[in-house]
């Protein structure tokens, strides 16, 4: 019978999901740049007008590998309407080795490094607590919501759904 008092109403166990990863703006996204596996400079002011997906993530963690299909799907669904996904390799390994993986995971949304590569535990947009994670920058250019742990293509779809209606 106690056991039962512990029970979250699976509503409102989505709610605190929703709420912890969907939280109120962070900060105005400067222009951050990137650069491609290609060597060429990308800037997140590039897909301005769009929403756009930073998801931090390395070929050795289990969780990101579980993610990026989903991500592919929100991508493949969104890319030539209101949001991109940008894949940031973080880790220190040769841009083939990353180049590789993709082809053999089958991952095709665009994948990026930070400039001067791996920083212990920061990012562009600043600490990193573990991978994956992922912010949700706005297509005014705010950062708008971040999260560590694993997102998928529906999380993603309902958060713009919501923070479009607000």
């Amino acid at each position: 019978m106690k056991a039962s008092l512990f029970k979250v109403p699976s509503w409102l166990a989505m709610t605190w999901l929703v709420m912890a990863f969907f939280a109120s703006p962070l900060k105005a996204a400067t222009n951050i740049e990137f650069v491609n596996l290609e060597g060429e400079t990308v800037k997140l002011s590039d897909f301005r007008g769009k929403w756009v997906v930073v998801n931090y993530w390395a070929t050795w963690c289990p969780p990101c590998r579980v993610e990026m299909p989903e991500l592919g799907f929100f991508h493949d669904a969104h890319k030539n309407k209101d949001a991109i996904v940008l894949g940031v390799n973080y880790e220190d390994i040769a841009p083939d080795k990353v180049k590789t993986f993709l082809e053999q995971e089958d991952i095709r949304f665009p994948i990026v490094r930070e400039i001067g590569g791996v920083n212990g535990k920061t990012t562009a947009f600043g600490p990193l607590r573990g991978l994956p994670t992922t912010y949700m920058v706005s297509p005014k250019g705010e950062v708008v919501a971040a999260r560590t742990g694993m997102v998928d293509q529906k999380m993603l779809e309902e958060f713009i759904q919501k923070y479009a209606s607000e």
